[in-house]
């Protein structure tokens, strides 16, 4: 599906629910984290850029103070009256499907956020469609975060920030759904650029926008999607983020970003192996961002490709979250002559990203499918992305 298939398949959506237009036509992007993972809920440094790849919302306005939402990955609407959302969230959120979590988890935290009382916002009604592939570690699930906050945030008129909404984002997807992922997807969605990445300290949340250089450096960035799907609300994920809370609280630290490279021999020597591994890769992984950025800006895109491939070595044998078809797929973009691969998002499957030359985008394609038809493995999705704009009303 594509970006205006997306946007005409809400809209068509919503006509189907309600019988009229839409109030409005509100986007987010996913995001593709060029290295930084695992880093953002350690209170480290990610470097995300946003997608040309789309979640769109079409939102109208009902008068019975009840929220209806609606969406292409499942016909039947789910239906709640705002007023109940407390009761819903955290406790209940089994009593809807999964994905209506997403969008419903927004509305509760947005009132909470925004001290709101149900009484005083309009009840909606919300069609949800993308083109961000989902389970790709592409970050669909901020990208539906970022476009329903940010229609909910126009028609109730709470006048909150990006930043604010990313929040907004976190707190829904932590507890309203239940993954206890970081805020480095939720920022990159709502802020992104174009032509570049954002350097985000996920401690204070100070941004620095970072020029790529790609498209003047003869580059394009790969996204070779393996079709093995991940939940970041299933027990991989969550076992990792513990692992990396005991080692800050082994080493008397609130968070792994105050772990040194230098304290390692220390840290080895205080924790058992797991930890220690998974310990090193974000302390490590927090090093890799910020040489990243300060090779792009002194030497350019070209420069970066150990960096890459370095941070993926970390993540198959440190913090073990690597799968064969994301291996096999670096290894085959690197044959075929990429600058740099590594797997991206948060593991036990999604994708792996290949920075490329521009004329050997089907050359290193090709390769990558061939590797996985000889591995027996299912046929990879492979498709270019550019970095683009962030969340915004688009009619």
């Amino acid at each position: 599906m594509t970006q205006t298939d997306a946007a005409a398949a809400a809209r068509d959506l919503f006509v189907e629910l309600t019988g009229r237009e839409p109030l409005g036509h509100w986007s987010a992007p996913g995001r593709v984290n060029l290295i930084g993972e695992h880093t953002d809920y350690n209170d480290g440094f990610v470097l995300p850029f946003a997608i040309e790849h789309r979640t769109h919302v079409q939102l109208g306005l009902r008068e019975d103070g009840r929220i209806r939402v609606v969406s292409t990955f499942d016909p039947v609407p789910v239906e709640v009256a705002l007023d109940q959302l407390d009761a819903l969230f955290p406790e209940g959120r089994d009593d809807v499907p999964e994905w209506s979590t997403y969008p419903l988890g927004v509305a509760w935290a947005l009132l909470a956020a925004s001290g709101r009382d149900a009484a005083s916002v309009t009840g909606v009604d919300i069609a949800i469609a993308s083109d961000v592939p989902v389970g790709a570690g592409l970050s669909s699930s901020a990208a539906i975060e970022g476009a329903t906050a940010s229609a909910l945030n126009d028609v109730w008129e709470l006048g909150l920030d990006r930043v604010a909404l990313a929040k907004v984002g976190r707190v829904a997807e932590n507890e309203a759904v239940g993954a206890p992922t970081g805020i480095m997807d939720q920022m990159a969605s709502m802020l992104g650029e174009r032509d570049a990445a954002i350097f985000l300290d996920c401690r204070t949340l100070d941004t620095t926008i970072v020029d790529l250089g790609f498209a003047a450096a003869g580059l394009e960035l790969l996204v070779m999607d393996t079709n093995v799907k991940h939940s970041h609300s299933t027990g991989g994920y969550r076992e990792r983020r513990a692992s990396c809370e005991l080692g800050a609280s082994i080493m008397g630290v609130p968070a792994l970003r105050d772990v040194r490279v230098e304290d390692l021999a220390d840290a080895e020597a205080k924790t058992d192996d797991v930890t220690f591994r998974r310990m090193r890769h974000v302390v490590t992984e927090d090093q890799r961002v910020l040489d990243t950025v300060r090779t792009l800006r002194e030497h350019g895109p070209r420069a970066i490709g150990e960096l890459l491939l370095a941070s993926h070595a970390s993540m198959r044998d440190d913090f073990e979250i690597s799968v064969p078809e994301l291996d096999t797929a670096v290894e085959a973009a690197m044959a075929a002559g990429a600058i740099g691969a590594r797997m991206t998002g948060g593991g036990f499957g999604g994708a792996a990203i290949a920075l490329v030359d521009a004329d050997r985008i089907d050359t290193v394609s090709d390769a990558v499918r061939r590797a996985f038809a000889d591995a027996g493995f299912t046929a990879p999705t492979i498709f270019t992305v550019t970095p683009s704009a962030g969340a915004h009303r688009d009619a």
